[in-house]
């Protein structure tokens, strides 16, 4: 009775915030030229907001005129000011936490400012809509009656002189969680927060596994390594033997696309939902608010101003860049945001194709520097999962990881693009997997179809099958396992293949 209380009352508290959602569904353009004109306002006497003269900024044309577009080396200067304790840098007042992120496209770390109102403003209130949105999809939730695991990677803090705090994004928002959040959540803080993952895993495991877990949250490919050691130690064929009334897995940070077989099968029959969620260092984006898989809606009332480039014409960005009510169907984009944590005019590499404007539903795409274009191909992320998917399903077979990069001939003969894949589960004939795969990126990618032509300029690809665990191994020796850490997909050199290479021999 007490369970069935405490759900119902923490169900209609999380549901109210749903008319403003419908709101800003069909007032994009409203609702972010508020957001932008509060950013600006707020921000008008720091630093950045002096040497930019946000005083003078009235209108996003003016906003578009004043503040150019940046990347992280173009801010860091003043990022590491304000992690000296300067205040009033990029943000006003002092930021504290700075969340530890090295990307994908660079192994240099970033610091990207988490300010207080970006916790409670952005990513906190994206939590309590995320719960919200669930409620309303599937109003018979029993959801609070049991647990949320909660999944981190490292998360050591470093505590600079001057008090404030670098880490991991999954830290800052763990040691600073509501109380109410903090209470239906395993494990505690103390163990949620040890800096050793495979330390942490294990004592996860122990605790969790005693305990009533009717939720989880985090990046697919670490917990699906927490899943199989939990299968391996316990015994059991599955999870719901472990936790019957697991019902919801809230995931992001990489496609599900390659991992949905695998957790169907930890979790067979229906009722376990998936809900997919677009969180980053640098700010929640987006929630998936349908039923059905595929889509994120674009959350347009955190306190972040969006704007967009088309991918090809990024040499140009100041020039193409168009507000996100301008946004078209199909397009690839570039994202630029403008956060309540400083960030302005800012790209964080991430590119999204809109399937819908009215509302704002989009999938992510990829990243602005992972793909492959050694040969003029333009291969992009999307393309290279979606051509897996289909290889695996025509043989029977389950990837764990991939990445691919430029293979270059010497002499005059035609490139290739060479791929490493960890198989989860073999496929029944790997030549047939190859010929689909090469044959899927044809089907999707004009570009990648005509350097194919005759073998002209692109051979088929060359696929090594990697041994178990080899992309594993090669981040814990990177010291990156756990959180958002993961495997570059595509790269546009060889540095990667062959560091991965060099480990299977």
């Amino acid at each position: 009775m007490l369970k069935s209380l405490i759900n119902n009352v923490l169900k209609w508290n999380l549901q109210w915030r749903l008319d403003e959602i419908e709101f800003f569904k069909e007032f994009p353009e409203k609702i972010q030229r508020k957001v932008l004109k509060e950013l600006v306002e707020n921000a008008k006497y720091t630093d950045y907001g002096v040497r930019h003269q946000f005083q003078k900024i009235g209108s996003y044309e003016d906003f578009r005129k004043n503040v150019p577009i940046v990347q992280y080396e173009d801010i860091e200067p003043y990022i590491a000011r304000a992690k000296r304790g300067e205040h009033n840098v990029l943000w006003p007042g002092e930021v504290n936490y700075f969340a530890k992120s090295s990307g994908t496209t660079n192994d240099r770390s970033k610091y990207i400012p988490v300010s207080i109102d970006a916790l409670e403003e952005c990513h906190y209130k994206a939590g309590r809509d995320m719960l919200g949105i669930y409620f309303s999809l599937f109003p018979e939730s029993r959801l609070f009656h049991g647990l949320s695991l909660r999944i981190g990677g490292s998360t050591q803090f470093i505590n600079e002189a001057n008090g404030s705090y670098s880490g991991d994004l999954s830290a800052i928002l763990i040691k600073n969680f509501p109380a109410w959040v903090q209470w239906r959540s395993t494990p505690d803080q103390e163990i949620a927060l040890i800096s050793d993952w495979e330390e942490k895993i294990e004592k996860v495991i122990e605790i969790t596994i005693k305990q009533d877990v009717t939720s989880m949250a985090g990046v697919p490919s670490w917990l699906y390594v927490m899943a199989q050691r939990i299968i391996q130690k316990t015994g059991v064929r599955h999870l719901h033997e472990i936790w019957p009334n697991m019902e919801l897995y809230i995931h992001g940070g990489v496609s599900f696309v390659p991992y949905r077989h695998a957790f169907q099968k930890l979790f067979p029959g229906d009722r376990v939902h998936y809900l997919e969620t677009y969180n980053a260092s640098e700010g929640f984006f987006g929630i998936q608010d349908l039923k059905e898989p595929g889509a994120i809606l674009l959350m347009l009332d955190y306190g972040i101003f969006y704007e967009l480039i088309p991918v090809e014409k990024l040499d140009g960005a100041a020039e193409h860049i168009i507000p996100i009510w301008e946004a078209q169907t199909g397009v690839n984009y570039a994202l630029v945001i403008s956060t309540n944590a400083g960030l302005w005019r800012y790209m964080p590499g991430d590119t999204i194709i809109f399937s819908e404007t009215k509302p704002l539903r989009f999938s992510i795409s990829g990243r602005t520097k992972l793909y492959i274009n050694a040969f003029g191909e333009e291969l992009i992320i999307d393309n290279a999962e979606r051509a897996i998917r289909k290889a695996c399903l025509e043989t029977q077979a389950e990837v764990r990881d991939f990445t691919a990069g430029p293979h270059y001939f010497d002499g005059h003969g035609s490139g290739a693009h060479e791929w490493i894949i960890e198989f989860e589960r073999k496929p029944r004939d790997f030549a047939a997997f190859c010929t689909i795969l090469d044959e899927e990126l044809r089907r999707l990618n004009s570009d990648y179809d005509a350097k194919r032509y005759k073998d002209m300029t692109l051979k088929a690809p060359i696929v090594h099958q990697a041994p178990d665990q080899l992309f594993y191994n090669w981040l814990k020796s990177k010291n990156k396992l756990g959180g958002q850490n993961k495997v570059p997909k595509l790269k546009n050199d060889r540095v990667l293949l062959d560091e991965l290479l060099n480990l299977m021999k």
